[in-house]
């Protein structure tokens, strides 16, 4: 933050007043937040772009969830402007009640559908989704991790993931889907991973046993069975999954819509597989384990690109493409 910043009482971010292209997006001057007593003031290094920023900023969302994403995000217009639901950097202030952290503390957060971390400050509560960094990752990396892994840590429990099971994860290059390989892996799983021509080594390297190349091979064809099937693209639904779901297999779709919703009513009545849809909840607890996992070498963050913070609408308009590997990071210094 600039000098005259700082005397105004203000920052930096990227935000958004309409929906649209990522030519919405635009920096803009906002009143920098004060941490209320049980909150921590974090000085932001790292955000990212993520396809749920993509969705918020076009209300492109699953089918038949667009009243139900105005409601939530704002009907005619964004009800918060700043987008952002990662970031990593070191808290500048602490509340008079906060004891679990200090002024200085590197830590990795994820607000979530509350957003704010296109921007140079976040105020977080220390009891909220917020955790000391990873040592051995840097803010950059620290910060593509959330997302992913939050969403497929609340899959993979709703399924009852176990040591054995056969997995197959569409989209395996994406965010959530690097993820989703990985924890499969240290579950014990036996992970198939489907994906494109271009990001086949990507997926192997990530622990992978087998790799399916979509764009040549159709993974329905085959006579392969899965325990979980899961879709982080939201292309593959139920009907076309069953018949390589075994007795009691589970679809976790993750970008559902209404209609993969209402399968989780009525699959179930129509024999033993079932479909796992709804938003991912997004637990404390869940940073803590991520942060653990990552120093333990079973987590591997996984980023695409590296923006600058000028570069935020670049950065978006990436993101828009659907090609993204992994994460999308913006390092957050005040453009020249």
């Amino acid at each position: 933050m600039t000098p005259d910043h700082a005397a105004t009482g203000t920052m930096q971010a990227f935000v958004y007043r309409r929906y649209g292209g990522p030519d919405v997006v635009e920096l803009a001057d906002v009143p920098k937040p004060e941490p209320r007593d049980n909150e921590v003031l974090v000085r932001i290094h790292a955000t990212t772009v993520t396809s749920g920023d993509w969705r918020v900023r076009t209300m492109c969302v699953p089918t038949g969830l667009g009243t139900f994403a105005r409601l939530a995000f704002g009907f005619t217009r964004p009800r918060q402007p700043i987008m952002g639901s990662e970031m990593a950097g070191t808290i500048e202030a602490v509340g008079k009640d906060v004891t679990r952290f200090r002024v200085g503390d590197e830590v990795f957060g994820f607000p979530g559908g509350a957003m704010g971390c296109h921007a140079q400050y976040r105020a977080m509560p220390e009891d909220g989704r917020l955790a000391r960094k990873p040592a051995n990752l840097s803010f950059e990396e620290a910060a593509s991790l959330p997302f992913g892994v939050s969403t497929s840590l609340h899959f993979l429990r709703k399924a009852g993931i176990r040591p054995g099971d056969k997995v197959l994860v569409i989209g395996a290059s994406g965010g959530v889907g690097t993820a989703m390989v990985q924890l499969a892996k240290h579950h014990g799983a036996e992970v198939t991973g489907v994906t494109s021509s271009n990001n086949l080594a990507l997926v192997r390297s990530l622990g992978a046993d087998r790799v399916i190349d979509y764009t040549k091979d159709d993974f329905t064809a085959r006579r392969e069975t899965y325990d979980i099937v899961v879709d982080t693209v939201g292309r593959t639904p139920f009907a076309r999954c069953k018949p390589v779901l075994k007795d009691k297999g589970r679809l976790l779709a993750v970008a559902a819509g209404i209609p993969e919703m209402l399968a989780t009513l009525w699959a179930p009545l129509t024999g033993s597989r079932r479909v796992i849809a709804g938003p991912a909840e997004e637990r404390v607890s869940d940073l803590a384990e991520m942060a653990a996992l990552a120093e333990a070498g079973a987590l591997r963050p996984v980023i695409d690109r590296r923006y600058q913070f000028g570069q935020m609408a670049e950065a978006h308009a990436y993101v828009e493409t659907g090609r993204k590997r992994g994460s999308v990071v913006v390092s957050v210094d005040p453009p020249r």
